[in-house]
Formats: structure tokens, sequence, C-alpha cells
């Protein structure tokens, strides 16, 4: 099974996710997003796949937000687009894309619907917080 995670190594859920993913015994490819974003008809797709809009796929907590006024209800999907292929940061993480579906892992604990092996056992997210996957 081929599954892709959209990572920043900088983010705790982000690494969670791919902890969990290697835990289930599976090897996935990892884009740094940040450094090597998707392309527009890529996140496009994935956006909408996970079943989420363009804004529910933004990061809005971060200067590039802010900065930009991105909060302008006025500004279109396409806009939006632009600006989060521009600043990559925007992007909201991690996106995981597998056979079995496309989400935004937020929490972490979503990718177990995305693996063939969810029943891993226990695993420990890096703040301590202990899971069981029975």
């Amino acid at each position: 099974m081929s599954i892709t995670i959209y990572h920043n190594p900088k983010c705790g859920t982000s690494r969670n996710t791919l902890a969990m993913i290697k835990a289930s015994g599976e090897a996935p490819i990892v884009i740094e997003y940040l450094q090597t974003p998707p392309t527009k008809p890529m996140l496009i797709a994935m956006i909408a796949a996970a079943g989420l809009t363009v804004r529910g796929a933004m990061r809005s907590n971060v200067p590039e937000y802010t900065d930009n006024q991105l909060d302008n209800a006025d500004l279109s999907d396409d806009v939006l687009l632009d600006w989060m292929l521009k600043h990559p940061i925007l992007i909201n993480r991690p996106f995981v894309v597998s056979p079995k579906g496309t989400r935004l892992c937020r929490p972490s604990e979503l990718v177990l619907e995305l693996l063939p092996n969810p029943s891993f056992g226990e695993f420990t997210k890096e703040d301590g917080e202990k899971v069981i996957f029975a």
C-alpha cells in the first residue's frame, strides 16, 4: 500500500502522524511540503478528497494569513489557493493520502482510518499521551 504524508518535521501533530504510520508497518512517502509544495491541481484534489473547503485546509494562526488579510471573505478559493502555494506554511498539516482516502490528520489519530493495519497496539505521542489501538 502506498501512503504519502505531506509533512512538516517542526510540527508535533505531523511527527506523531508519521510515527503512527511507521508503527503500523508502513513505509510512507514523506513530502516535506514547505520545501516541495503540492501542485495546484494536487492541492485542490487533496482538499476535495478530504472533504474540506479551501479555508478549512488553511492555517489562520500564522503571520502570512493575518498580514495579508486572508480572512477577507471576498477572496475566492482560487486566490486563497495561490496564496497557499506561494506560502506553503498556510497549508494545514499533515495531509495523508492513501488508497483508503485522504485526510487532514488533526488530531493525528485520524490517520488510523487510512492505514491497512490500524490495530498495532499501544502508541505514545510526543506529549506523553498514550493511545491504544486494539
